[in-house]
C-alpha cells in the first residue's frame, strides 16, 4: 500500500526526525537522492552528466535548498548548472554551495529565462515545496508557465509547484512535470487530480521519515494488496458460497446498462448473477449471459415486489434503471434489504431526490461521477472537480456511506479510514457504459464478502487493469498505461476482467 500524507503531517514528522540529527542532514539526503535521480535521467537522455545543460528554478525556502544543493552535486560531476533564483532572498547555504561548484544564479528575467529552458537537458522544478497554497505569487507563476516550453525533461522537487500537495488542488498556474522527485512519503496532491496530473512519474527518496509518521490521510493500493483481498474458490466451494448477487437495472429505453452490469458481475466470478428488470432488458440479458438467473419485475405492483427474484448475498443498483416513480419503486424495495448495495447512475439520482432511501443498516456504496456527486451534495460539480479529496471525505460522512467518485483518478471514501486511491486505468476508459461495467464487478466482490470499503478499492483497480489489458490488445504492459492502446468499448472492459485477475 503506498502510503500518503497532508503537508502538516510530513512538516511534524521531519521535525520530530531533525531533533535527533545535526542541522541539514534533512536537506542533504533529500539533495542527495535528487541529485541521483537527475543524473540517472542525464545518462538516459545525453549518455552522461558531463556537458550536460541543467536549469534549477529556485525559490528562496528550503525547497530551492534542496534544488540548489543537488544542482552544486551535479555540477562538480561536470554539469552545466544555472540558476533562476525567484524569490526576494536565496538560500544562502545551498547557493554557495552551487557556486563553489562551478555553476551560475541569477535574479528572475523573464526572456532569459524563458532562454534557458529551451536550452536544458532538465528542469529543476524547486520554487515552492509542500509549504505552497493557493495561487502561485509572481514570478513563481510565470515561471511556472515558462516550464510548458521546457525542451527537455521537467523535474519537480517534492511537488510541482502550484500543487497543493495536502489536496492536490491547483488554483493558478503550475508546473506539469514529467517526474516528480518526493521526499520522505508521498504527498496526498501528488495521487489526487487536479494535482496527480501535473505529478509525472513520482519517485520517492527515503530520507528517514518512516518511524516518525502517522496514520496516512490516502492510501493507494498495489496489485499485491488487491490480491490479498480477493477471495479464492476452494474445494468446498459453490455457487451460493462464492456470492450471489442480485442486479436491478435497466429499463425498455436504457437496455445496454442491463447487459453491461451483469457482465461486469459474471465476468468478475459472482458465484450467481439475479438479474431483475422489465421485460426487454430481461430477454437481452438472458440472450448475452445465459449464466444469469432473470426474473421480469411489475414495478406497478411495489407489494413484494422482489420476492420472485430469490435470495442475494448483495444488490447493484441503478445503472439504466431510470427516474421515474416506478424506478423509484424498484429503488425502494432493494434499499430495504438487509444485504450490502450498491447504487449507480440512475439509482443516485433517485437517492438525491429522495434521501430516505438511504436511511438503512446493511452497507451502501455509492459510485458516483462528479456530476451525480453535485447533485448528492447540492455542490457544484466544478467545485467537487478542484476540491476531489475534500468532497469524496464530506460525502462519505453525510451520507453514511463508501463513495467511490469515479473520474481521472477514482477515489473510495468511507468515514474514519484513508481515502483510497486507485492507480490502474487508461484515458479510453471515458467512455460510456464502463461504469456500469464497474458497477457489476463491484456487486460481485461485496456479494462474495467483501466489506464496501474493500469491494469498491478492488473493483476499481481491477476495472482499470481490464481496462489496460483490453486497450492493448490482451497484454497490460507498463509505463503509464497510455502508450500503444487504442479505443475500447465498455463490452470489452468486461471481456478483460477474467485476464486482469488472472494477473493479480
Amino acid at each position: 500500500m503506498r502510503t500518503a500524507y497532508t503537508s502538516d503531517q510530513i512538516r511534524t514528522a521531519e521535525t520530530a526526525l531533525m531533533a535527533g540529527l545535526p542541522e541539514g542532514t534533512l536537506m542533504s539526503r533529500a539533495a542527495a537522492g535528487l541529485a541521483m535521480v537527475c543524473a540517472n535521467l542525464l545518462q538516459g537522455v545525453r549518455g552522461r552528466v558531463y556537458g550536460s545543460h541543467v536549469a534549477l528554478l529556485a525559490g528562496g525556502g528550503d525547497n530551492g535548498g534542496d534544488t540548489l544543493y543537488a544542482g552544486a552535486r551535479l555540477a562538480s560531476r561536470g554539469a552545466r548548472v544555472e540558476a533562476v533564483l525567484a524569490g526576494s532572498r536565496a538560500h544562502e547555504g545551498g547557493l554557495a554551495a552551487l557556486l563553489a561548484a562551478g555553476g551560475r544564479a541569477r535574479p528572475f528575467d523573464a526572456a532569459r529565462a524563458g532562454d534557458l529552458l529551451a536550452r536544458a537537458d532538465i528542469v529543476l522544478d524547486g520554487l515552492v515545496g509542500i509549504g505552497g497554497g493557493g495561487a502561485l505569487r509572481e514570478p513563481y507563476g510565470t515561471l511556472a508557465e515558462l516550464t510548458a516550453g521546457a525542451a527537455g525533461l521537467v523535474v519537480a522537487v517534492d511537488v510541482p509547484s502550484g500543487v497543493d500537495a495536502s489536496s492536490g488542488r491547483v488554483e493558478g498556474p503550475a508546473v506539469r512535470a514529467h517526474l516528480t522527485v518526493t521526499f520522505g512519503a508521498y504527498k496526498a496532491g501528488l495521487l489526487v487530480d487536479p494535482g496527480a496530473s501535473h505529478t509525472g512519474s513520482v519517485e520517492l527518496v527515503d530520507i528517514g521519515l518512516g518511524p516518525h509518521l502517522p496514520d496516512p490521510e490516502v492510501a493507494a493500493p498495489t496489485g499485491d494488496d488487491v490480491a490479498g483481498l480477493l477471495p479464492r474458490p476452494g474445494a468446498e466451494s459453490d455457487k451460493y458460497r462464492r456470492g450471489v448477487v442480485g442486479i436491478a437495472a435497466g429499463s425498455d429505453t436504457y437496455t445496454g446498462a442491463a447487459v453491461l452490469s451483469a457482465g461486469g458481475a459474471v465476468r468478475a466470478g459472482a458465484g450467481m448473477v439475479r438479474f431483475a428488470s422489465t421485460a426487454e432488458p430481461v430477454r437481452l440479458v438472458r440472450a448475452r449471459w445465459p449464466e444469469a438467473v432473470t426474473t421480469v419485475l411489475d414495478p406497478s405492483a411495489p407489494e413484494g415486489l422482489l420476492d420472485e427474484v430469490g435470495r442475494v448475498q448483495a444488490w447493484v443498483l441503478g445503472p439504466g434503471l431510470g427516474t421515474g416513480p416506478e424506478a423509484h419503486a424498484v429503488a425502494r424495495a432493494v434499499l430495504a434489504a438487509d444485504v450490502p448495495v450498491l447504487v449507480d447512475a440512475d439509482g443516485l439520482t433517485l437517492v438525491a431526490k429522495d434521501r430516505t432511501l438511504l436511511r438503512r443498516a446493511a452497507p451502501t456504496v455509492l459510485t458516483p461521477h462528479a456530476g451525480e456527486l453535485s447533485r448528492l451534495l447540492g455542490v457544484p460539480r466544478e467545485r467537487i472537480e478542484a476540491a476531489r479529496l475534500d468532497h469524496v471525505r464530506r460525502a462519505a460522512a453525510e451520507l453514511g456511506a463508501t463513495v467511490l467518485l469515479k473520474g481521472s483518478t477514482t477515489l473510495v471514501a468511507e468515514e474514519h479510514r484513508p481515502v483510497r486511491v486507485n492507480t490502474t486505468g487508461t484515458p479510453w476508459l471515458a467512455t460510456g457504459g464502463t461504469g456500469d461495467v464497474l458497477s457489476g464487478i463491484t456487486g460481485a466482490l461485496l456479494a462474495a464478502g467483501l466489506s464496501g470499503y474493500d469491494a469498491a478499492s478492488c473493483a476499481a483497480y481491477i476495472h482499470g487493469l481490464a481496462a489496460r489489458i483490453a486497450a492493448r490488445g490482451g497484454a497490460a504492459g507498463g509505463g503509464d498505461g497510455r502508450r500503444g492502446e487504442a479505443p475500447i468499448a465498455a463490452l470489452d472492459v468486461a471481456e478483460a476482467v477474467p485476464e486482469a485477475l488472472r494477473m493479480l
